[in-house]
Parts: structure tokens; C-alpha cells; sequence
């Protein structure tokens, strides 16, 4: 299968959105959710398990992400997995991003991406913006090249990949989208492949 499709159906959430209707968000030809379920070791999206069942209802592919903060890697990996209790077909990432008041390292990473793997038999995605780029330099960390890799970069331009991964898989392309079934803008995301090769990585196939 070609790698030169991109698909752009896939956004992501979290409690900021106010989302009035996931049918609308299916109809407006959104094929798949992923949420913010949880950060540090501390606190869950209070929206998450509600909105999760109500994606499910009307037909989305679900997933779910945590945001990294500076404290023992594997403890947040367990958190995660504790609040979100994947099945096969929940997708799973961790949001590796700039975070002033508890700046999540890149051993922490590792170290979650290793306890999700030792968890549920598969990796997580590693989702960043620049930050990765900046505290990897050349270096690749052969632990995160096994994560499928999500950029957050916004504009028209091509993804900037570091050297762990060799392509990207999901860009994160604008925080400002417009999708019917959300009342304000939101993030978007378009993968790198076909939609069958999406629905392998969801889990579906």
C-alpha cells in the first residue's frame, strides 16, 4: 500500500471542547477521536468516560492520550492505564509537549512508553510539538523509535520529524478547525497513510 494518501479524519479533545453532538461529528466525516484521558498522577478528564461511550454509540473510533508531567515515568503509564482500561481498539498516546510547571523528561517518556508496552503488548504514539526535536538533537532513542510518531505543527508545511522515527504517522496540522457536532474550533489531525493502514494501527484490522 502507498504511503502518499493522507487522511484527514481524525481530530482530538479534551475538556475544553463543548461537543453538542458526535453524530454530527461522524456526518462532518470524522473517523476517529482521540482524548485527553489523563496527566502527571493526579488528575483525569472529567469528560473522558462519558464522552467515550457516546463516540463509541454513534460510530467513532476512540483513543486516548496523557499528558507527560515531570514525575516517575512507569507511575504515569500505570495512572493511564488505570483510568482509560484500553481494549484493542482503544488507541493510545502520550503528549510529550512543553510543560513550564513540571517539564516531563525524555527518560520519563521512556519510561511510559515502555510500562504501556509492558501493560497492553503494544506502544503508545508519541505526540510532540518542537519540544522533541529540541531535547533529542541528533540523538535517536531506540526506546521511542518504537512509538508511531504524532507532530504538532502548525501550517501548511511539511512535518519536521526527528531523527528517532523515520516519517510521521499523524500531524496535528491546526488547533483551530472547524468540525460540525463542536461548537468551536478545534484540533485536527491527518494521518499518513491509507485508511486501511488507519485502521490497523486503531486496532480494527
Amino acid at each position: 500500500m502507498s504511503n502518499t494518501q493522507e487522511l484527514n479524519v481524525v481530530i482530538d479533545l479534551s475538556h475544553y471542547n463543548t461537543i453538542t453532538s458526535f453524530t454530527q461529528i461522524k456526518s462532518a466525516g470524522v473517523v476517529g477521536i482521540i482524548h485527553k484521558a489523563t496527566q502527571a498522577t493526579n488528575w483525569i478528564d472529567s469528560t473522558y468516560a462519558q464522552r467515550k461511550q457516546q463516540a463509541l454509540a454513534a460510530g467513532l473510533w476512540w483513543g486516548a492520550y496523557h499528558f507527560g508531567a515531570n514525575e516517575d515515568g512507569a507511575a504515569q503509564a500505570q495512572y493511564f492505564l488505570s483510568k482509560v482500561n484500553p481494549g484493542p481498539n482503544d488507541l493510545l498516546a502520550l503528549d510529550f509537549e512543553e510543560n513550564p510547571q513540571s517539564q516531563m523528561t525524555i527518560t520519563q517518556a521512556e519510561q511510559f512508553v515502555t510500562e504501556v508496552f509492558n501493560q497492553t503488548g503494544r506502544y503508545p504514539g508519541f505526540y510532540s510539538d518542537a519540544l522533541a526535536g529540541k531535547m533529542l538533537g541528533n540523538n535517536k532513542s531506540a526506546v521511542l523509535a518504537n512509538c508511531w510518531f504524532w507532530r504538532a505543527q502548525y501550517g501548511t508545511s511539511a512535518p519536521i520529524v526527528p531523527a528517532t522515527w523515520p516519517t510521521w504517522t499523524m500531524w496535528q496540522y491546526t488547533e483551530s478547525g472547524p468540525v460540525s457536532g463542536i461548537s468551536a474550533p478545534c484540533d485536527r489531525d491527518t494521518f499518513n497513510g491509507t485508511m486501511d493502514q488507519l485502521s490497523q494501527l486503531w486496532g480494527h484490522s
